[in-house]
């Protein structure tokens, strides 16, 4: 039996060979390309109109012959037009808020559901949790795909599930306080949140039971890493999902070497593409992320186009291949005077200075033609003293860090702890885009 360093044993497929795991993927991903023809009106014209039939498909990069699937066909086919079961047989539905537009919706089988229970029961598994643990989930149930995929994969382990949405900061510290939990899952940025809301109850947060976070739905850096583990004593593990994949739990990081989220092969086929021409890349290289799921029911996935970029590395703690930490989406990407530029860049540099926190903001605007961009930053609590030649000194580094490494000038400004607004239910915002279109 093969186990993992915290002595909990791995799946068979965890630990089986790339041939074994290609030759199952070829099998389901020629179910999952037939139920998808078959059964979604959608796919059977986009296959059509391209010229391919599922029996196409000999070998996995077959698939290349395939149309992409986007979130404007998710939108055009709302609100059950992707669905290839009939309703009666749908367990559930989630639909997207809508705030950028139509709603998206996502749905699942009850096979859908405990499939992906057991995937993030895989996933909090290779993050170092264990049966009985005490799990926080703090991802938003508002929005029910985080928070229900993270609770359901939680009591699939057999831990023990405390429910907590965001915006109720002083009170998740409470439960921390009193139920102490052993995980926490919950987006990176909200849990600065956290660890700001401790320090201001005279709380350390190394102190706390937490051991393990699992940290997914927005980017974030190894930078954001390192002073997250710094400042709470926890091992911080990435997490991947989409709820037009799955839901969280379609990649995580393994705690023993958190070298990249593990794709769950078995479940999902990854490609990455340059994202302009559409082209398949090599392994190895930087692209927009794809997906195609091999074994869903009720909303099969054929070559989602995520936005997400990253590139496919090899396999390391596990069988399957892993992905590199998503620092940005192409949809994401600013375009500052003609230089790309991508939030995470700019939270990499910022956390580079000691006395800056992790909270920030990117403000741009724009004079007569050009594109002006502010960095809003803040102190760290215990350098609240600092007088304004100081945090001038400081913001001038920021300056030069920006202007060398990512190649724009920017203006920053330095301001008290707590004085740059935070997320209040999850996904921090990051950029305030006043340009006039």
């Amino acid at each position: 039996m093969i186990t993992n360093q915290q002595g909990a044993a791995l799946e068979p497929i965890e630990h089986a060979s790339r041939d074994e795991i290609q030759a199952l993927q070829l099998e389901r991903m020629k179910w999952s390309l037939k139920h998808a023809y078959e059964n979604v009106p959608h796919y059977r014209k986009s296959f059509d109109d391209a010229g391919v039939h599922p029996d196409d498909l000999k070998q996995l990069s077959d698939l290349s012959k395939f149309p992409f699937t986007t979130k404007k066909d998710l939108r055009d086919n709302y609100p059950f037009g992707m669905f290839a079961v009939p309703r009666k047989n749908v367990a559930r539905i989630h639909a997207s808020s809508g705030t950028t537009g139509k709603p998206t919706v996502v749905g699942y089988t009850l096979k859908d559901l405990d499939d992906w229970a057991n995937l993030v029961a895989r996933s909090i598994r290779a993050s170092g949790g264990r049966p009985g643990d005490i799990v926080h989930v703090a991802y938003g149930y508002g929005l029910f795909t985080g928070g229900l995929g993270a609770h359901y994969g939680a009591e699939r382990l057999g831990c023990t599930v405390i429910p907590m949405s965001g915006g109720q900061t002083e009170k998740q510290v409470q439960l921390i306080q009193d139920f102490r939990p052993d995980i926490i899952m919950v987006t990176p940025s909200y849990f600065c949140n956290i660890l700001d809301e401790m320090k201001r109850q005279g709380i350390d947060p190394r102190q706390s039971s937490l051991r393990i976070g699992i940290f997914g739905a927005e980017p974030w850096t190894g930078q954001m890493r390192a002073d997250i583990e710094a400042n709470s004593g926890i091992d911080a593990v990435d997490i991947y999902g989409l709820s037009e994949v799955m839901g969280p739990g379609v990649a995580c990081e393994c705690v023993e070497t958190k070298d990249g989220p593990v794709i769950w092969e078995d479940y999902f086929y990854p490609e990455i593409i340059n994202p302009d021409t559409g082209e398949v890349l090599p392994d190895g290289e930087q692209g927009e992320l794809v997906f195609t799921s091999l074994a869903k029911e009720a909303f099969p996935i054929i070559r989602y186009r995520t936005r997400d970029l990253t590139r496919l590395l090899p396999p390391t703690s596990r069988s399957m291949r892993r992905m590199d930490k998503i620092t940005g989406r192409s949809d994401d990407m600013l375009i500052i005077r003609g230089v790309n530029v991508f939030p995470t860049q700019i939270e990499e540099l910022v956390l580079k200075i000691a006395q800056l926190g992790p909270h920030y903001q990117i403000v741009l605007t724009r004079s007569g033609n050009l594109d002006e961009i502010e960095i809003m930053t803040e102190v760290r609590p215990e350098f609240d003293y600092l007088n304004d030649s100081e945090r001038e000194h400081i913001g001038a580094q920021l300056r030069h860090a920006v202007k060398s490494f990512i190649g724009v000038s920017a203006s920053i400004r330095v301001t008290d702890s707590g004085k740059v607004e935070r997320s209040l239910t999850g996904k921090a915002r990051r950029v305030i885009d006043k340009r006039q279109r």
